[in-house]
Parts: C-alpha cells; structure tokens; sequence
C-alpha cells in the first residue's frame, strides 16, 4: 500500500509541474460540453425555402404566407424560373423548394382540387424527411383552412381526439437528451487518454526500468497509476453536471449518488482498457492512434447521436465489448427518468465484468523486465 501510495503522489506531483496538461484536463471539457450540446442535435430548425410562384394568385400568396410564417423556414429567394430554384439548391442557398403551378387557384374553385410540388435537397436523408415532413403539415393545415372557408357546414373534427403528452421532457429540447450523453463522453476522453498514455511516457523518459527493479508487485503499480486519474476523472463529471444544472437547467431527477457509483465502475473499465493500450504500444503517440481508433468505435456505436435499435445486427454484437454503450442509457434514465439501481442493474453488472477483464488483461499485460 506505502508504494502504492507514493506512486499516487508522484503522478500528481507530475501532473502539477506539467502546466500543458491542466488546461487539457480541466478547460478543454468544459468548452467542449458548451460546444457539443448545442452544435451535436439532428433538430431541424431552419429550413432555407425557394418558392417558385406561377400562379400569382390570391391563394398562392396565402399558402407562401404560411410558410413565411412558420420558424421552420427562412425563405432564400422567389422568382417564376425553376432552374433558378435548381441552381440555388446546388449552391447550397436552399435546401427546399416549393412549386406552385399556373391556374393553381382557378383548379382549385374549377376542379376543387390543385397539385403543388415541394422538392427536397436529400443528400441528408434525414434532414430532408424531416423538412419534407415540416411541409406537409403546412400544406395540410392550408387544406383545412380551405375546406373549412368553402363547406363552412362540414364538421370537420376528428372522431377520436388524441392528446400528447410527453414525459421527462416535456419541451422536446434535444439539449436535455444530448448532455448527459456529451458528459459520458467527456469523462471517457479523460480516462482513457490520460491512462493510455501513463506507463508509455515511462518508457519514453527511461524511468520504466528504475520501477521495475523495485520489489513493488504488479497490481499495486497499475491501482498507483490508476487512482489519480479516477479521481480527476469523477472531479470532471462533478464539474459537467454542475456546468449541466447552471448552463442547460438539466435536471437531476435521480439518485445522483447512483450517478457517481455506476461512473466509478465505468472509469475503472476504461481506465483499465487505456492501461492496457499503454503496456501494448511503445511511443505515446502509438498509445493516442489506438485510444482513437476504438474510442471512434465505440462513439458511433454507444447510442449518443443514433438509437442502438437502427444499427444492423453484427454492429450489435460488436457493442458487448463497447462500454460507452452501458453507461449512456445509465446516465440519461437515472438524470432524466428517476431511474433507480434496479432498472439499470443489467447495465451496472456489464460495466463491472468489463472493469475487471479489463483491469485483469493490464495487470497481465505489464512485464516486469526492461
């Protein structure tokens, strides 16, 4: 324990003289969790809208005023030439354009039925569905509207009356569901990279082989090279979700003695799998190329941006070995939901089996020979 203790206060003591990295540990979080709430969400909250209006007619002019005032979209530019509409879709100025025909409002009183067009850009599947979306429902509450000034005697209400209601977040603020994920990334960007490169700059600075000839045993120089990293890792997410409460207003519905629980035994599993990465490579840049390359994995894979139900079946599989993947849900149920250690028990037992296969593969992996 004594050596294990003063190989704690040497890594601090390390930490103090290297100024470099105090910024990288404590400011460069914060800025990224101001920055990623707001930039990282698949809200659609500004639609660029080119009209193209043939009809110039009283109720072309009422359908383009619902769209001007909806705050779905900003209208880029009008004009009667469609290829002009085309060329600001390929230059980016629009990314929507809707078309209304000549002789729009005369098949409309003739016929009592008229056509438009509404033309999506969807290189960005997702973003056209939901723009696409956006506009129909304009479109059909113009249709209403109409069939309401034409046939004032028609009831038009539905036979079944649906109220929405919407649970642990009732605005639909996509920042509420996004921070909880961001600050599990952010504590996972401090333990595996700070741990990952730990006993690689031993061997790089030469004093790898002063400890190994110490009687010191394996464990007690993985849990001395471990611990100072844990702690500055539960500091930052103490600091997240102080910054979550005052910037964002996020709540904190659960047991956030839940919170720091499950995180402690995630950052030993992370942790444990950096130090594992450090006893493999040899130079800290080596030890940054693969922390990166399964951290890239498993970003796109935890169920941060997309639902884990959309991705295919063999990427399932390979998210048993990804540890974000248990602690995001963990995070987002028990700060949002209430959730408590019953519901997110599974997730818990997941992150422990990894903790200890990952701290187990670290202890086996560090050699003891020069």
């Amino acid at each position: 324990m004594r050596t294990t203790f003063y190989i704690i206060q040497k890594e601090f003591r390390q930490l103090k003289r290297n100024r470099q990295m105090l910024p990288i540990i404590f400011v460069m979080p914060l800025i990224q969790l101001l920055v990623l709430s707001y930039a990282a969400t698949f809200e659609i909250k500004n639609t660029n809208l080119y009209i193209v209006d043939n009809d110039h007619s009283q109720t072309s002019r009422e359908l383009t005023a619902k769209f001007r005032g909806s705050p779905f979209f900003t209208i880029t530019g009008s004009s009667e030439d469609y290829n002009s509409a085309l060329r600001a879709i390929e230059q980016r100025k629009a990314s929507q354009i809707l078309l209304i025909p000549s002789n729009f409002e005369r098949d409309l009183h003739n016929e009592d039925k008229a056509k438009v067009q509404v033309v999506n850009d969807a290189i960005n599947g997702n973003a056209a569905a939901i723009t696409n979306a956006y506009s129909a429902s304009i479109i059909h509450d113009f249709n209403v509207n109409l069939l309401v000034e034409t046939f004032p005697s028609v009831n038009l209400k539905d036979p079944i009356n649906i109220n929405y209601s919407f649970w642990y977040n009732a605005k639909l603020d996509y920042t509420t569901y996004m921070v909880p994920g961001i600050l599990v990334l952010l504590i996972t960007i401090i333990g595996l990279f700070l741990s990952g490169m730990n006993i690689v700059r031993e061997k790089e600075i030469g004093t790898i082989e002063q400890i190994n000839v110490t009687p010191i045993h394996k464990y007690e120089f993985i849990a001395g090279k471990l611990i100072p990293f844990w702690i500055i890792a539960l500091f930052e997410l103490a600091f997240g979700l102080t910054i979550a409460r005052i910037a964002f207003n996020i709540p904190m519905v659960g047991s956030i003695g839940l919170i720091f629980g499950v995180a402690a035994v995630y950052l030993i599993a992370i942790m444990g799998l950096g130090l594992f990465i450090s006893t493999l490579a040899n130079t800290q840049q080596q030890s940054m190329f693969l922390s990166w390359f399964f951290m890239v994995i498993f970003i796109l894979l935890s169920g941060l941006f997309t639902p884990i139900d959309s991705i295919p079946a063999w990427a399932k599989i390979i998210n048993i070995i990804n540890p974000i993947h248990y602690f995001i849900p963990v995070m987002r149920n028990v700060m949002l939901k209430g959730s408590d250690f019953s519901d997110v028990s599974k997730h818990f037992w997941a992150l422990v089996c990894y903790g200890f296969i990952s701290i187990s593969l670290a202890v086996w992996r560090y050699r003891k020979t020069s």
